[in-house]
């Protein structure tokens, strides 16, 4: 019997709801109601009372639901067991969040001060895919709404800034325009905050690919025609006197999540959302 099974049971019998506990996991609807076929097989039992107008525990579910919740609980206590008195946490982290990791690790081991921290800087596709695998914990992301196989839980919002040379006729205006930068270079070293640009109707088509963000400050410092897109925290980073943010106009963001595995018990997860969150 799959502790996935009974997380995805446990989770179906708190929503009474096949699709509401298939958002909440984070998967398609037919995985849940695959595995709930195979573990009603694998008892012997059947644990809904299914109709097109609600869902129900029969008798069985009820005393399975019980047990369900005693292995899972159970099982957190072997993984704590096995990181021993002093765990460690893994973290994916993204580009120019210094501060919120700062701030959600300290509010982390205000409720639980024994682990150690190991920070993890993978791009954002890899970060996910280690989260999946096991190899981290938790990840920082931007502009990930979902993603199989994991829990994507929004946490903070961040506008979007224009960065541009000192030298640059816009770096002391209040906002700015991308039309009126449209004949300079643009440089997204964030390929999340280009996806979010061009669904905000931003027509955006960098010039060439970027590198990291200090290289592009560099780059956008030493020539008047290039220019960037960061996120509000990333800018906070900045230490270069040779160029200015400005405020995108109409105001544009951009929503960083906490990802979390699947597994991860609901109270876990709301407290590490907060943690990082604004």
């Amino acid at each position: 019997m799959e502790l996935r099974a009974l997380r995805y049971f446990v989770t179906v019998a708190d929503e009474l709801h096949f699709g509401r506990a298939a958002e909440r996991l984070h998967i398609a609807q037919p995985a849940v109601s695959r595995q709930i076929a195979g573990l009603e097989r694998e008892l012997g039992e059947r644990l809904f009372d299914r109709s097109p107008r609600r869902v129900r525990l029969t008798a069985a579910g009820h005393r399975v639901l019980a047990a369900a919740r005693d292995a899972l609980a159970a099982a957190d206590r072997v993984r704590t067991a096995a990181a021993g008195p002093r765990g460690v946490m893994r973290i994916g982290t993204a580009a120019g969040v210094t501060a919120r990791l700062e701030r959600g690790i300290d509010a982390l081991r205000a409720q639980s001060p024994a682990f150690e921290v190991k920070l993890v800087d993978l791009p954002q596709a890899a970060r996910l895919t280690a989260l999946r695998q096991g190899e981290i914990d938790l990840a920082l992301a931007r502009g990930v709404a979902a993603a199989p196989g994991v829990r994507v839980l929004s946490a903070w919002t961040e506008p979007l800034y224009a960065v541009v040379s000192a030298r640059h006729p816009a770096a002391g205006r209040e906002a700015v325009g991308v039309a009126e930068l449209a004949d300079g270079d643009l440089r997204v070293p964030d390929p999340s905050v280009a996806a979010v640009l061009r669904e905000a109707g931003v027509p955006v088509r960098p010039d060439r690919p970027a590198g990291t963000v200090p290289d592009t400050i560099v780059e956008v410092g030493s020539d008047p025609r290039t220019w960037a897109v960061l996120p509000a925290d990333q800018v906070a980073e900045i230490r270069s006197t040779r160029v200015r943010a400005v405020p995108l106009a109409p105001r544009t963001t951009i929503t960083g999540s906490v990802v979390v595995p699947n597994d991860l018990p609901h109270t876990c997860a709301a407290a590490t959302r907060a943690a990082f969150g604004d």
